[in-house]
């Protein structure tokens, strides 16, 4: 039995997501007849089309992507309503079962789709160049001519599907299992048995004791399952080192790059540029440090709350409701009135719940559906901007799914984040802008530093960790936990400095992060959009109103064009490689804002 006490209720509790859209539950037996008829349907593509891809005319080559999109979103509606499931209740055998019978029927069915990417990646250049050319195919044209920088690396048709047949036996099943253990996982605090999502609360604690016990019993739960955590990461890093080399891709994050349509000279760039600036993390920690009134400030206080008047403020969920709608509104009656609509219809999950998975995300879903969000709601100051962040994520999708279909909803990770962090800057703005109290406004500055760096210069140096790590795991072999616990800790002393002392316990907290094995490469994405955002949004400051629909058009465009190309709507330049450094000075500024109001607050405290 899982003790789940709440101090207070949020009114988050019943506010479940309905999934009927896809299916009854878990028992319709509509799904096992969609997937027959999706893998007969499939079945028919593939006989009409194989072999002849390369050699298809305007107008058969449009009609076979149409067909294509309509397999893929009655496929996708299958995986969607499985894995909505799952992330609610990864101990229930049931969703276990549905989401393990999905992934093996997903692989099936992607097998014989392959042969389409790799005819169409093999036909000649100028014929591919002239058919994406013409009007006909002028909503698929990007999808098209975008899908043909994976020649390169693509492989026999053979290889390709042994690949995606293998993957559920390997990568998907680890991954799987990863994310079932760690939500497996009780940790002991005080007498009672918490899950993971329960204790990382704690380290927000005002009480500083608290804080240390939360670490403590974190520690100790990952301790507890080192030998399976250590062995995941080192079979996952291998798996991929084994697929990166076979297909040729220069370095381990070659193609994340490429699945970002980012090139690596920009990441590259974007990681030199904020490791540069490591010093502002230093800046606002020894600050942190004087308020906090702490000779010394350890992994365990990084997230204390500032001994200031509402650092502890509770929300409900009408509240947070309220606070997210209101800022929206004030920008966009039309993002607001998208957004109210995850509300009124049910498209969230909110309640923190045993073994749900922890964090949040936001399901795009397919266009015949509509995205979802996924929130663990308890009330904080964090929650609210978490609720902001992922239906910035939800109205992205909707627009984008609107606008161009299941081909151009899903944008690439770097642009992923523009309409979340966006949303969080608008709650943070709003809430900023009606404070008069110094107080409050510190504390609410001080948390926005915080999620900003958590954003930007933390995911950095995560994506610092998974290089070394799998550089390490290609040159060295197979990786022991504490070789991992270094390389996780050089990586995380180069962002503090000597502004935090981080204890030797604090070497294990990399075994417990989704994105390392879910996403490999994934984390930089953060930062990218962090940054992207801040630079956004003095545009936005700068035009006004006259913002608005431009930055509408952004997110309806999608997926539909090249990142640089979309963005240049609004006037920014993404091939300038030193782009980063507007967003980082605006951190910078943040950070500056902090320490005047901190002296104007506490004179005697702040040097």
């Amino acid at each position: 039995m899982v003790d789940m006490p709440l101090e207070r209720t949020t009114g988050a509790e019943n506010v479940i997501w309905d999934l009927s859209i896809f299916y009854n539950g878990v028992d319709d037996p509509a799904i096992e007849t969609d997937m027959k008829s999706i893998s007969d349907q499939i079945d028919n593509f593939a006989a009409t089309y194989k072999g002849r891809v390369a050699s298809l005319s305007v107008d058969e080559l449009l009609t076979a992507v149409q067909s294509l999109e309509a397999i893929y979103d009655r496929v996708g509606r299958i995986g969607n309503f499985a894995s909505l499931l799952y992330s609610t209740d990864a101990a229930n055998p049931q969703y276990g079962a549905l989401i393990q019978k999905v992934t093996e029927y997903d692989s099936a069915q992607e097998q014989k789709l392959v042969f389409f990417d790799l005819e169409w990646n093999n036909a000649d250049d100028a014929l591919a160049a002239k058919l994406v050319a013409d009007p006909k195919l002028a909503a698929y044209s990007h999808m098209l001519s975008a899908t043909r920088r994976y020649k390169p690396y693509q492989l026999s048709e053979i290889e390709e599907q042994l690949l995606v047949e293998k993957s559920v036996t390997g990568s998907s099943a680890w991954t799987r299992f990863f994310t079932q253990l760690i939500a497996a996982i009780r940790l002991d605090f005080d007498g009672q048995k918490l899950t993971m999502t329960q204790v990382l609360t704690k380290l927000h604690d005002a009480d500083r004791e608290t804080r240390r016990k939360a670490a403590e019993s974190i520690t100790a739960g990952l301790k507890d399952k080192a030998m399976e955590l250590t062995y995941i990461f080192n079979v996952l890093a291998a798996d991929k080192a084994s697929d990166d080399k076979r297909r040729k891709y220069p370095t381990w994050v070659s193609s994340r790059n490429l699945a970002n349509k980012a090139p690596d000279e920009v990441v590259e760039s974007l990681i030199k540029a904020v490791t540069s600036n490591y010093d502002i993390v230093a800046q606002h920690y020894n600050l942190k440090r004087q308020l906090l009134g702490l000779d010394e400030l350890t992994d365990y206080d990084r997230y204390a709350p500032i001994p200031v008047k509402e650092s502890d403020a509770f929300y409900t969920w009408e509240e947070a409701k309220d606070i997210v709608l209101t800022a929206f509104s004030a920008f966009s009656p039309r993002i607001a009135e998208i957004s109210r609509r995850f509300f009124d219809e049910n498209w969230i999950h909110a309640p923190v719940l045993p073994n749900k998975r922890g964090g949040a995300f936001c399901a795009f879903t397919v266009p015949s559906a509509h995205p979802y969000v996924f929130v663990n709601f308890e009330g904080k100051a964090r929650d609210v901007q978490t609720l902001a962040h992922e239906l910035g994520h939800g109205v992205h999708a909707y627009l984008a799914s609107e606008a161009h279909g299941l081909f151009g909803m899903h944008t690439p990770l770097t642009t992923a984040e523009m309409a979340s962090t966006f949303g969080e800057m608008l709650v943070f703005t709003d809430l900023m802008n009606k404070e008069t109290d110094p107080e409050v406004r510190l504390a609410m500055l001080a948390h926005k530093v915080e999620d900003t760096f958590a954003t930007v210069f933390r995911q950095i140096s995560m994506n610092r960790f998974e290089d070394g790590l799998h550089t390490a795991r290609r040159t060295e072999g197979e990786l022991n936990t504490d070789r991992i616990n270094e390389i996780w800790m050089n990586s995380q002393k180069a962002m503090f400095g000597d502004s935090v002392n981080l204890s030797e316990n604090y070497g294990r907290w990399w075994s417990y992060v989704p994105h390392f094995l879910h996403t490999p490469g994934y984390v930089y994405a953060y930062s990218f959009g962090e940054l992207l955002v801040l630079a956004l949004f003095n545009i936005y400051r700068e035009r006004g109103a006259a913002f608005v629909p431009q930055f509408e058009d952004v997110l309806s465009a999608g997926n539909s064009d090249w990142p640089e190309k979309i963005l240049a709507k609004v006037g920014v330049d993404l091939t300038d490689l030193n782009f980063w450094n507007e967003g980082l000075a605006a951190i910078q500024d943040l950070v500056n804002q902090e320490l005047e109001l901190a002296k104007q607050v506490y004179p005697d405290k702040v040097k």
